[in-house]
């Protein structure tokens, strides 16, 4: 899918930048600059672009976050071939913060990531080999590999057991066949994160989600929050609770990133 709708629409200013990763691929974004040292990459899902998570990076910037929105490889007007499971998402994400950092008006110690889905799992992945990134907020992140998934017969019993080994074979086909390698596991991620701090937003209607996040948490409890939005449907706690998501989301970051 294309991009749709630009910060402009908003009636916010922005810059179009193009990014290009370790690995040669160039990548399209917006960067929103804002009043304060303090930025964020904001990294949509699967099958969408920069233009689906404009809700939630306009709230970052009214808040004073420098806001930079990225289409992942292989969506939107980005270069390369897309991977609905996240694996290139280190080198996407790492573009992203080393232009943040090379940026006279953002304070390389004050960036963060703010990712829905598919973008939350790249996010959380990144944050084990970016040392740029300081705090990451992952919404409906649940899955890049199938030992992400080892929760499942602790809650589901044999039925849980069964899905695990399906998504081995569904992992291993896609190993297999993919140009990217199979990343490390989001709980791996976080435990070598030693210095990022994580809060994984779930969705009140989908179980799933808060069970593979405290998966996640108990990796690393002391750095790892977990905040479900009742109601809520995948992604859309911004829409099911403005207030609360506004208020939740910025005092994690501004705990994290800094002063703005």
């Amino acid at each position: 899918s294309k991009v749709t709708v630009t910060p402009a629409d908003l009636g916010l200013d922005y810059e179009n930048v193009t990014l290009t990763t370790s690995d040669g691929v160039d990548l399209a974004a917006w960067y929103i600059p804002a009043s304060s040292s303090s930025a964020v990459v904001v990294m949509h899902g699967a099958g969408s672009t920069r233009s689906d998570v404009l809700a939630e990076a306009s709230v970052l910037h009214r808040n004073g976050f420098g806001t930079l929105l990225l289409d992942a490889r292989g969506h939107g007007d980005s270069n390369g071939t897309a991977m609905d499971f996240g694996w290139f998402g280190d080198p996407d994400i790492s573009a992203g913060t080393a232009y943040l950092a090379t940026r006279s008006d953002v304070d390389p110690e004050h960036i963060g990531v703010v990712g829905f889905s598919m973008g939350g799992e790249e996010a959380i992945g990144a944050a084990a080999t970016d040392p740029l990134i300081a705090a990451v907020v992952a919404e409906g992140a649940t899955a890049r590999t199938a030992d992400d998934k080892a929760w499942l017969s602790d809650v589901y019993g044999w039925r849980g057991w069964l899905q695990e080994q399906i998504e081995e074979v569904q992992f291993g086909i896609t190993d297999l066949l993919a140009e990217a390698s199979s990343p490390t596991t989001l709980r791996d991620a976080v435990t070598a994160a030693t210095d990022t701090s994580f809060l994984l937003v779930t969705a009140g209607t989908v179980a799933d989600e808060q069970h593979a996040a405290e998966f996640i948490q108990n990796a690393a409890p002391e750095r790892v929050t977990v905040w479900t939005v009742d109601g809520a449907t995948h992604t859309g706690g911004l829409d099911a609770e403005p207030a609360a998501w506004e208020e939740r989301v910025i005092r994690f970051l501004d705990e994290n990133l800094g002063s703005r």
